[in-house]
């Protein structure tokens, strides 16, 4: 598999949201192990540490925990920390912003909800 890293953010943050995506998504759940970093670090073809900085971040946050000998494991509780997280900063940091371009084009919630079930096309 092939991956594009933005040049403005640092690939170890890259891989962290990847790696919180995928638990959002529901690829990652609680318990699972997470690939080892050798095995993440060959197949992207990027620096052991940095997978390792990367999976310590998330450590860090209480999302992922170290069993040794055994490798990293989703925490228990994870999903639900990372919605509630997530959400909050959605809110902070790009939902004013989104909501002032909304608001500027004239578009109603109505009209965004059928363009985003494929209904219809917005109109200005």
């Amino acid at each position: 598999m092939t991956i594009t890293w933005n040049d403005n953010v640092p690939i170890y943050r890259q891989l962290r949201e990847r790696v919180v995506a995928m638990i959002l998504d529901g690829a990652l759940n609680e318990g699972d192990a997470l690939p080892s970093v050798r095995q993440v670090a060959a197949e992207y073809q990027i620096n052991p540490l940095t997978v390792s900085k990367a999976y310590q971040e998330l450590v860090d946050d209480q999302l992922v925990e170290k069993r040794r000998g055994l490798g990293m494991f989703v925490t228990d509780g994870a999903r639900e920390a990372l919605l509630e997280s997530e959400r909050k900063r959605f809110l902070r940091e790009e939902w004013p912003a989104l909501f002032a371009r909304i608001e500027r084009l004239g578009l109603n919630l109505e009209t965004l909800i059928r363009a985003a079930r494929g209904k219809q096309e917005p109109s200005a």
